[in-house]
């Protein structure tokens, strides 16, 4: 129940340029305190099974940069019937709890809020990223997850639907069929290389809470990529990627391969409200680069005041510096909500407001001395027909975000030399 992986100095192609001390910090979680109000989604999946190639006890081999996980930092072992342990494959890992990724430190669970920790379980962002030998024709995934279930909203998107993108394109897709309880696998077929050092990746179906257990080539073999700089995004169901029609489409895992960085999606559905035990998570993780987008969900379930955000947001801002001092730290304010926007919550507060208050605080955080803090305003970066439901970006909105979002940091971060 442990960090995984370094943060690493922003790798070159990722355009941009961290602290020559990102990504040194060992992970350990602390935290108290969080809110109670319940959270639409998915139930999570047990993670009792264990991965090929893996120990069930987390923590037992190192990760470079100073954190340790099940499957990471890893060479790639292959057993009977080529089948590889996919932990040297899996990215957008922050924690592990034994074989599977969480996005919360299991060691920490009981000082978050329930729906967080709920929300935690579905392995958001989660991918395989791989390189192929020549020959080899298809890559093929063992796995367990969730039989689908009723279905809470949003755009329809098919059940156990993995996707295959190739530097950067979408690739093909694949469904996967598992029985109640029972394992299954899926089949990707890869287009030929265009050059030796290509790319694939492979996107989950994440509201299954897919364990993937085995990895192997068809036709020749597949190596992990490269590891990428990790950027860690947290926030709430915006960031978590509702309501993109794809995992791939959501917009932390768009501007993550624009900015050729390794995105690790900490969006959590019905909270991301700034809960301090998560700052300091946040603090503990090796990161290149973090960005904190959140502050709707002050507006409501959990009505907050403008003066309680102001003073938030520095909290928060602040825990997050204690272990990342010279990081590029970039804060996103609330989109549009058209319905929030001039009217007031439980506590008295337009949506208006409580932007104004958040990027208060930021800017008078920059006042103070931090350089490496910025801000991007996210009223003006959507319109009402970038909405699916009013609140949540469709497609078309979550490229608009994305897009924002990698400008802002090629604008503020010092591009390498």
């Amino acid at each position: 129940m442990t960090a995984s992986e370094d943060g690493g100095p922003m790798a070159a192609g990722g355009g941009i340029e961290a602290d020559p001390a990102a990504g040194q910090e060992t992970a350990a979680g602390q935290g108290a305190g969080g809110g109670q109000e319940a959270v639409p989604g998915q139930e999570t999946a047990a993670g009792q099974e264990t991965a090929a190639g893996q120990e069930t006890a987390a923590g037992q081999e190192t990760v470079p940069g100073g954190g340790s996980g099940a499957g990471a930092g890893r060479e790639p072992r292959e057993g009977a019937g080529g089948w590889c342990d996919p932990g040297p494959y899996l990215r957008g890992v922050a924690w592990w709890d034994g074989p599977r990724p969480v996005r919360v430190d299991p060691s920490v669970v009981g000082v978050l809020p329930w729906e967080l920790v709920e929300r935690a379980a579905l392995p958001v962002g989660v991918r395989l990223e791989l390189t192929a030998a020549p020959g080899t024709r298809a890559v093929e995934l063992r796995y367990r997850a969730r039989v689908p279930g009723r279905k809470d909203g949003g755009p329809s998107v098919p059940p156990h639907l993995f996707a295959l993108w190739r530097d950067g394109r979408p690739a093909g897709e694949a469904y996967g069929a598992p029985a109640a309880g029972g394992e299954a696998a899926a089949v990707l077929d890869l287009p030929r290389p265009e050059r030796p050092d290509e790319v694939f990746t492979v996107y989950l179906p994440e509201a299954a809470a897919p364990l993937v257990l085995a990895v192997r080539g068809l036709g020749g073999g597949i190596a992990p990529a490269p590891r990428r700089a990790r950027w860690a995004v947290y926030g709430d169901s915006i960031t978590e990627g509702w309501w993109a029609t794809r995992p791939a489409h959501a917009w932390p895992a768009a501007a993550g391969r624009a900015l050729g960085l390794d995105p690790v999606n900490l969006g959590y559905a019905g909270t991301g409200r700034g809960e301090l035990p998560v700052a300091r998570q946040l603090a503990a993780l090796p990161a290149a680069l973090i960005t904190l987008a959140f502050g709707t969900n002050c507006w409501e379930p959990v009505p907050t005041t403008p003066a309680r955000l102001y003073a938030l947001t520095r909290a928060f801002a602040g825990t997050v510096r204690t272990g990342h001092p010279r990081t590029p730290l970039l804060v996103v304010s609330p989109l549009l909500r058209p319905a929030a926007e001039a009217a007031p919550n439980g506590a008295g507060a337009t949506l208006a407001e409580l932007r104004a208050a958040l990027e208060e605080a930021v800017r008078d955080l920059r006042a103070a001395g931090d350089d490496r803090l910025f801000l991007l305003p996210g009223h003006p970066l959507l319109d009402p027909g970038h909405l699916w439901d009013g609140l949540h970006p469709n497609d078309a909105g979550h490229a608009r975000l994305a897009a924002a979002v990698v400008d802002a940091v090629r604008t503020h971060v010092r591009p390498r030399p």
